[in-house]
């Protein structure tokens, strides 16, 4: 079968494995005498070759529930269990998951093999940091529960380790509790990258921030943004969200996507903010997840796709890094036809984790002949500021940027060469990165 990541490329011809139970999933292993690489897959929403391999391994029967304690404020499910069915059992309850990337169809397997992050890292950190425990299927066939406490080496390699530990197959999350799953929230219009970075400064307690960037903006503009900050209401909704989803045609005029409509679409988009209600109540669906709305929208790009570069720099240098990327991009005439731009804290202890203390700029390109060399010049600036790119969308980087980006790879390599000393869970991006062979 052919597979692709959310970004459609690169794409890989794979033999699907389909579990039907925990039992199933172990079996496969207990019976494989062949060591061929295998990876785990759940909605397939990480955008490039972390989920690709000859084998593939999908966990989408490993969807059940097994406990939702509303005293202690925990939930166990399966891996395959997809954020919008946790959305839905909590929500009547009063709670909420704490950390929600920009899409509620990844998996809790997904989630916690890159330790997604949200638009609240400012206050809660990512994902894993509010897991107090998993179950992992090894290569060997054995299934191990770990936590802080429990096999801790392996936690902190599994906790964003892109899968390659071994199957995930349930987990214990804690829920936060809410008074709505509706969201208060305010927009503010930033005249530029400093002002957009004062208003994230200004708004730290605030639960939720994340601003849309104009990337083609230069000059006295560039950085102009549209701030969303949010807080959950004191009233408002507690029920889940039906919402339907529009669907973008297979075949779109991906023409019509380029530097001057993606321009002309970002002018109209500020100048609205600019004279629009700037406070309003709205929806977590339409806070959380405003691509959702559109259940394909990954085929605008067209048949070549196109490829998100996300990176994060440290604080103390976040505005000259992104200004220098801005004219980097503008300057090679590309444009981002989507720019995301959130606020980091601080890192944590696991060992492939993506954050670090800092300003993380996330930005969609549809793929064509010239941009892979503009990447590569983009990752040099990134590696200059010590920065990093985020391995949950990345679909090229090479493997000398990521070894002098991510300083503990070699404490994940000790601990999978442990568990996993032949190397049976291995992926494209693994490969390519030279975690694997």
């Amino acid at each position: 079968m052919q597979l692709s990541g959310w970004g459609r490329y690169p794409t890989t011809v794979a033999e699907i494995i389909e579990p039907v139970s925990q039992k199933s999933a172990q079996s496969h292993f207990l019976n494989n005498t062949q060591d061929s690489h295998i990876i785990a897959r759940g909605s397939g929403r990480s955008y490039g070759d972390s989920a690709l391999a000859d084998h593939i391994l999908n966990t989408r029967f490993l969807d059940n529930f097994i406990s939702l304690d509303t005293a202690k404020n925990t939930v166990t499910c399966g891996s395959g269990v997809q954020l919008k069915d946790i959305l839905n059992l909590v929500i009547p309850t009063g709670h909420f998951p704490p950390v929600l990337p920009g899409t509620k169809y990844i998996t809790v397997g997904g989630a916690i093999a890159a330790d997604i992050h949200g638009k609240n890292h400012h206050q809660a950190g990512s994902f894993c940091q509010h897991l107090v425990s998993l179950e992992l299927l090894l290569a060997s066939g054995e299934i191990v529960e770990c936590s802080r406490s429990k096999k801790k080496d392996l936690f902190l390699a599994t906790c964003g380790g892109m899968g390659l530990t071994g199957v995930i197959l349930n987990a214990t999350i804690t829920l936060k509790k809410v008074t709505s799953a509706s969201i208060d929230q305010k927009t503010q219009v930033a005249s530029d990258l400093r002002e957009c970075m004062d208003i994230f400064d200004e708004s730290e307690e605030s639960e939720y921030s994340v601003a849309w960037l104009d990337a083609l903006a230069q000059g006295k503009k560039k950085g102009r943004s549209l701030v969303h900050v949010g807080n959950h209401s004191e009233k408002g909704l507690q029920q889940p969200i039906l919402r339907r989803e529009l669907s973008i045609p297979a075949i779109t005029p991906t023409k019509l996507l380029n530097k001057y409509s993606i321009k002309l679409f970002n002018e109209l988009l500020y100048q609205s903010q600019v004279i629009r209600q700037k406070s309003k109540k709205v929806s977590y669906e339409a806070y959380f997840f405003p691509l959702d709305g559109l259940k394909n929208w990954n085929l605008v790009y067209g048949s070549r796709g196109f490829i998100q570069y996300q990176f994060v720099v440290p604080m103390d240098c976040s505005l000259e890094a992104i200004s220098i990327i801005l004219k980097k991009i503008s300057d090679a005439g590309k444009a981002p036809a989507l720019s995301v731009l959130k606020k980091f804290v601080r890192g944590n202890d696991n060992y492939l984790s993506f954050p670090n203390a800092g300003y993380t700029l996330a930005m969609d390109f549809k793929r064509d002949a010239t941009l892979l060399p503009l990447l590569d010049e983009l990752d040099e600036i990134v590696l200059s500021y010590e920065g990093r790119q985020y391995l949950a969308k990345d679909a090229r980087m090479s493997e000398q940027v990521f070894k002098k980006s991510y300083r503990n790879w070699e404490k994940f390599i000790a601990v999978k060469t442990k568990y996993d000393p032949k190397n049976i869970f291995a992926s494209q991006q693994s490969r390519r990165l030279g975690l694997t062979n």
